[in-house]
């Protein structure tokens, strides 16, 4: 049965529909829902034209703000996933990411759900910087009327484990907001608190709300872009195609090049998408855990209505690479160790900041022994997660392939072996052999859809997406300039892609390309560095309209250069620090300064 079919709407309101419908986001979706939802209820009561004062995108009194800020595309997901509940509810409800959220409308609001990511070392995303700088200014108004609750998202692995959302939360207790439930902290495995919290949030928006007008039930439209038939919880087995180092032998990087096939997937992505991988541990690391913790590997274990054996859990659905506060916590109390416990402390942030960087879980369990039982283990562990990669092709040149940049994370630690989940999955991988991937959305991260030009930095493997932008820049013939700004420790060696750069650079592709590298002479020079020097055309080009992208490294590299672009635009714009920040934060705002850093 079509939509056509379905439709109360004369055929030639239909198309006008239908055209309207195509192309908006989620977002925009629910807002056109809302509004003739408040057209229908305002026709029937007589009131004014919804044309002038549509009820669901107007009135705090009987509306819900979703407001979001998302990195990686979490926690729009999320706040998508709730307006789709709301409207379906009957509420009406808009969903704002954080860049657009005007903010004079927050003392206005009456009913506002957040939903916030963490990234780094407790910073906001960027499309939630400027919001999250309002709030904690003296500019921020009383909220005395407000209802609120907060959702974070964050990884615990990191010792400020959704430190963003916390903030957010007790700030807007600060101006006045009544806290309707606890705020919410879920870890990479997103569902085990936002579903229960969209719950809790569904049932306190339909209780904020009953005073309020219902609004008409409305019958979605389908539109072109249906939902996948691959996604994150069912990925597709993408077959390997190419499995190829790419950083010299006397490299001490192992930086792989991979080719994967898409095809019968249907699969589809933009410069600047990452692909989603589902790795699983290997074999070596699953056997050390059991001999550790002496227990059985064939042991069932039941957890989430699935029952498995303990080295299955172990294998496939259990984080064991990276260290989270919770598990530490766990261990720390199974084994009694003072000392363990006094890390957990707030005084103790750096030293547990330099065990998470160093131990696995492995390195917990053999230097501070304590009992598990397979059950309690498996409950302990956080469940395993996909790793997001920036996508280094575009489909419009590669047809349905898709390739990684790949840096294998494999070190030593008192002489034993160490490594990451999913880069030794991959780096191990066979050609020919099957990887379950699906693709993730990073829209902010996309090319400006006109001419401009654009200046991309992008050290290390943080060079993967700007292949796919020179790609995808060649393929459609555009106009706008390309600058690259590389940088990894050796020109010999750590010179990913050399070839095809001076390739671009022959063909007009590439328009500028400026290197670093650091190890090549006593003194080391990074990326920031060749910034510095560029500083005055960097300016110029950013000034004429250029969109800025950074990838790679948050840690280090990131802050670094953006305390350089501050630097740099306060010197060659007459400006202060304060107002060159305030400046690229436009940028931000506008979309013409994106990072995916991680």
């Amino acid at each position: 049965m079509t939509a056509a079919t379905l439709s109360p709407l004369p055929e030639d309101k239909q198309a006008l529909v239908t055209r309207l419908a195509e192309g908006l986001d989620t977002p925009a979706l629910h807002w056109l829902s809302g509004y003739f939802a408040g057209v229908a209820v305002q026709r029937q009561g007589g009131g004014k034209s919804a044309a002038i004062e549509p009820a669901a995108a107007t009135d705090t009194q009987t509306r819900l703000t979703v407001l979001y800020g998302s990195q990686t595309g979490n926690a729009k997901r999320i706040a998508e996933d709730l307006g789709r509940r709301a409207t379906a509810a009957g509420l009406a409800v808009r969903i704002v990411r954080a860049d657009a959220y005007v903010t004079r409308e927050l003392k206005q609001e009456r009913l506002l759900y957040v939903v916030i990511s963490t990234q780094g070392d407790a910073e906001p995303p960027d499309d939630a910087r400027a919001f999250v700088e309002f709030l904690s200014s003296s500019r921020a108004p009383k909220l005395d009327e407000l209802h609120y609750a907060v959702l974070g998202l964050g990884d615990s692995s990191y010792p400020q484990f959704c430190a963003i959302g916390r903030q957010v939360d007790e700030r807007l207790a600060a101006l006045g907001g009544a806290r309707l439930f606890s705020a919410g902290e879920a870890d990479v495995d997103l569902e085990s608190v936002s579903q229960p919290w969209l719950e809790h949030a569904l049932q306190q928006a339909r209780e904020q709300l009953k005073t309020a007008t219902p609004l008409a039930k409305v019958t979605p439209l389908r539109t072109a872009r249906n939902t996948p038939t691959w996604h994150r919880e069912q990925p597709f087995a993408a077959p390997l195609l190419l499995n190829q180092r790419i950083t010299g032998r006397d490299s001490d990087r192992d930086v792989r090049h991979l080719e994967l096939s898409l095809e019968g997937s249907g699969l589809r992505y933009a410069p600047g998408d990452a692909l989603g991988v589902w790795p699983t541990q290997a074999a070596a690391l699953v056997e050390a855990i059991l001999a550790t913790t002496k227990l059985n590997g064939d042991a069932p274990v039941q957890a989430g209505g699935e029952e498995r054996s303990l080295r299955l859990w172990l294998a496939e659905r259990r984080e064991l690479t990276q260290l989270t506060r919770p598990f530490f916590a766990a261990h720390a109390e199974r084994s009694g160790d003072a000392a363990l416990r006094a890390l957990l402390e707030p005084v103790s942030r750096d030293a547990l900041s330099e065990r998470f960087s160093h131990w696995q879980v492995i390195d917990l369990l053999r230097r501070h022994p304590a009992d598990w039982t397979p059950e309690s283990l498996v409950a302990a562990l956080r469940p395993l997660a996909p790793r997001l990669y920036s996508i280094a092709s575009s489909q419009s040149v590669v047809g349905d392939e898709v390739h990684l940049t790949l840096s294998h994370v494999d070190y030593a630690l008192d002489g034993e072996a160490r490594w990451g989940a999913a880069s030794r999955y991959l780096a191990h991988r066979a050609e020919g052999e099957t990887v379950p991937v699906f693709i993730e959305a990073n829209e902010r991260f996309h090319l400006p859809a006109d001419e401009r030009d654009i200046i991309m930095i992008g050290p290390g493997t943080g060079v993967a997406p700007f292949r796919a932008f020179v790609q995808e820049r060649a393929e459609r013939g555009a106009s706008g300039r390309n600058w690259l700004l590389f940088g990894n420790p050796h020109f010999h060696s750590d010179f990913l892609y050399q070839t095809e750069w001076q390739q671009a650079l022959k063909n007009s592709q590439l328009h500028r390309i400026d290197l670093a590298f650091s190890r090549d002479q006593a003194e080391k020079i990074y990326v920031q560095h060749r910034l510095r020097e560029q500083g005055r055309d960097l300016y110029e080009w950013l000034d004429s309209g250029a969109h800025l992208y950074v990838c790679g490294d948050a840690t280090r590299m990131a802050k670094d250069v953006h305390k350089t672009l501050i630097d740099i635009v306060a010197e060659h714009s007459a400006r202060t620090a304060e107002d060159a920040e305030t400046w690229l934060n436009q940028l931000i705002q506008q979309g013409r300064y994106a990072r995916d850093v991680y």
